[in-house]
């Protein structure tokens, strides 16, 4: 199979969708990867490196985006609309809930897209969405207490407080993925640590794992008030694959927090679930203040610590690739419900329920089609 490795062009986003030892896998295969001049510079790979694993390196998106299958890393942007075609695969991050007009020009050029987000493992896990939720999580905690210091807008507060002080208010909503790692980090930054969701047997498992280090609470819309109002950082780690994420702290909660405090809301990528989260920012410019509180946005928070990041998703993403080239697309999904899982689009229709519910359109079976 020919395989094209295009360079994002997302702002600030410089992870690559492919490492040496990816190229290496697949060219041995007997496959034919092309990897865009310069794709692999934001993660600290040359195209010298590439070329040794065996790719060629092609000066031009056209060429990179002119193969049976094209993996990224973000979803394309308007630019690469164009270089979509009725005979391609795209494998990439899609969160297409919240982007409609990808959604729409992948329907439109009949391009199969298949999601990292929605490719499900063997017990209903998010196998290639986890390892970034992972470091999307940690950064979180990292980006919050940056902007809980005065000198970056904040309220002046340090993380772990000093003996005879108290340590900042971390509140976490949601304890998946990435809220595990986003607790995991502020413990260790020495935070008083809340989480809340609304599956108990999922707080059982993080007061067992966290072994009283932090505290759980049921999410309703009592709890959240009460502990959003003290919060010093309040971090939305809410996630429904396929589906946009559910407001849940509203902007009336937000309203009540002290002026300087930081929200950030790493499920903005799917709509976000902070209601005071009404725009995407970029590592540029991160932060936005409503209410006098801080709000980080960024959509692809990996993208700050993109060597780790992308090692850390081409880990995950690889044997997905060499499996979908060694066996087509057809075989391949048809042997493996829970990687067709990850088929968003194909044959002009919304053949994931979730996204088709979420973005209005009718929903299709891909095996009907």
């Amino acid at each position: 199979m020919k395989i094209g490795v295009p360079k994002e062009i997302k702002s600030n986003e410089n992870r690559v969708a492919m490492t040496p030892a990816g190229v290496m896998m697949l060219t041995q295969a007997g496959h034919k990867v092309k990897v865009e001049s310069g794709a692999g510079n934001g993660s600290g790979i040359s195209d010298q490196v590439y070329k040794d694993a065996g790719a060629i390196i092609v000066p031009s998106p056209d060429e990179a985006w002119a193969q049976e299958l094209v993996v990224k890393v973000k979803e394309p942007q308007p630019s690469e609309f164009s270089l979509f075609r009725k005979d391609q695969l795209l494998f990439t991050y899609m969160h297409l809930a919240a982007e409609k007009e990808v959604a729409d020009a992948l329907i439109q050029a009949e391009t199969t897209g298949i999601a990292y987000e929605t490719v499900q493992g063997k017990y209903g896990d998010l196998p290639l969405l986890t390892p970034m939720s992972e470091i999307a999580g940690r950064m979180s905690i990292q980006s919050g207490v940056h902007f809980l210091e005065k000198t970056h807008g904040g309220k002046g507060v340090l993380a772990s407080g000093v003996p005879g002080v108290s340590p900042a208010n971390v509140v976490i909503v949601g304890g998946g993925i990435v809220g595990t790692n986003a607790a995991k980090m502020a413990i260790g930054l020495g935070a008083n640590v809340t989480i809340l969701d609304i599956n108990i047997q999922r707080l059982r498992e993080l007061e067992d794992l966290f072994q009283g280090k932090i505290r759980t609470l049921a999410s309703n819309k009592y709890n959240l008030m009460e502990k959003v109002k003290k919060a010093d950082l309040v971090v939305g780690a809410v996630l429904i694959p396929g589906a946009k994420a559910p407001k849940l702290v509203t902007e009336e909660m937000i309203q009540s927090m002290e002026p300087g405090s930081v929200v950030v809301d790493v499920a903005v990528d799917q709509g976000g679930s902070i209601e005071t989260v009404d725009r995407v920012t970029t590592h540029q410019d991160p932060v936005y203040v409503k209410h006098g509180i801080l709000h980080y946005a960024v959509a692809n928070i990996p993208g700050a610590v993109s060597r780790t990041a992308t090692y850390s998703l081409t880990n995950m993403t690889a044997p997905y690739v060499l499996r979908l080239a060694n066996q087509g697309f057809e075989k391949t999904m048809q042997s493996d419900p829970n990687f067709a899982r990850g088929i968003n689009t194909y044959k002009g229709k919304v053949v994931h329920e979730a996204v088709a519910n979420a973005l209005g359109y009718p929903y299709a079976d891909f095996l009907s089609l």
